[in-house]
């Protein structure tokens, strides 16, 4: 389906944001990209690029101009709680502020990247669906609680006369900078980092997320939420087929709940005097400990015929890109 006008797309040099592109210009779309920090680099010329901080209004509003789709991917991830106040001006603020220059520029549609964090994840023996939010109790991420306030921005914008699709992917495979975000798995077990825990969590291909984002983009379907994983599978099993793809030592030594609450305390010690990011910290001690599982069916049955790549085939062209980017051997 083809429609008039122009897509925006925001965090465009981020992992869902940059897969989006590429789909979009495959397509033949017209569109504009806005970044923060990350300069855009290795598109086609055909995309017209923008710095645009989603903290500064007056700066949104003359990006979206003349536009009738966006696609919101800028985010801020993180698990550390030191960072709070960032993580809550540019995920609920800037979000409210790309709600409202959508509002104001006559955008027709909007759709939203949250995350399965905002659904509260920790919910042990309990299937995670698009019924469930964030509550103190159920959720232990400061970050799940700031993509859980973003998402009542979107709502919002929806009462006041926008459409609007919220998606929650799951743990998002993909061969973007390997130091940040889902992808630093794969840097640990290229590493050999010895370590397995117990946890099972769900997992959900960048280009599963992308095409779903664009599918829902141009459908009927507005005032909606869906969780975007393909499979749910052990922290262990995730490390293994990637140290194997890579042909590495695949780790052996298992975290039990006390070592992770010993490591953890360790680590915030540690990150005290050398003022870097604990490895491990409280929030993602438990989650790696914690069995999720995601359900996917609201997504599958409101796109028929449509099917999520297979997580071995995901961590498959992950490693493949990531050897390509990093010149692995």
């Amino acid at each position: 389906m083809h429609h008039e006008g122009n897509i925006l797309v925001t965090g465009g040099a981020g992992l869902v944001g940059s897969e989006l592109i590429h789909q979009l210009l495959a397509k033949g779309e017209n569109v504009k990209a806005i970044y923060n920090t990350s300069p855009l680099t290795g598109f086609p010329q055909d995309l017209k690029i923008v710095q645009c901080n989603i903290l500064d209004p007056s700066a949104l509003e003359e990006a979206m101009d003349g536009i009738s789709q966006v696609y919101h991917a800028a985010g801020f991830v993180t698990f550390s709680p030191k960072h709070k106040n960032k993580l809550f001006k540019i995920n609920i603020e800037g979000t409210a502020n790309v709600v409202n220059a959508a509002l104001d520029a006559g955008v027709k549609k909007i759709v939203h990247v949250s995350s399965v964090s905002a659904l509260g994840r920790i919910r042990e023996g309990q299937t995670v669906t698009e019924e469930m939010n964030w509550t103190e109790d159920s959720s232990n991420s400061i970050y799940g609680k700031s993509k859980y306030l973003g998402e009542l921005e979107v709502w919002r914008g929806i009462s006041e006369g926008l459409e609007g699709v919220i998606v929650n992917p799951s743990m998002i495979l993909g061969g973007g900078d390997w130091t940040k975000g889902s992808s630093e798995i794969f840097k640990s077990a290229y590493e050999e980092f010895p370590w397995f825990a117990e946890g099972i969590t769900g997992l959900v291909d960048v280009r599963d997320v992308a095409t779903l984002m664009i599918l829902l983009m141009n459908s009927e379907i507005t005032n909606q939420r869906f969780i975007l994983s393909s499979e749910n599978l052990s922290y262990k099993d995730i490390f293994t087929y990637i140290a194997e793809y890579f042909g590495k030592k695949i780790p052996h030594k298992k975290v039990t709940s006390f070592l992770a609450e010993v490591v953890w305390r360790l680590e915030a010690i540690k990150s005290k005097f050398t003022g870097k990011e604990p490895l491990v910290s409280k929030e993602t001690a438990s989650t790696a400990q914690a069995k999720v599982f995601f359900d996917n069916s609201k997504i599958l049955s409101a796109l028929p015929g449509f099917q999520f790549i297979r997580v071995k085939e995901s961590i498959k062209h992950t490693c493949a890109t990531l050897q390509q980017k990093y010149h692995l051997t």
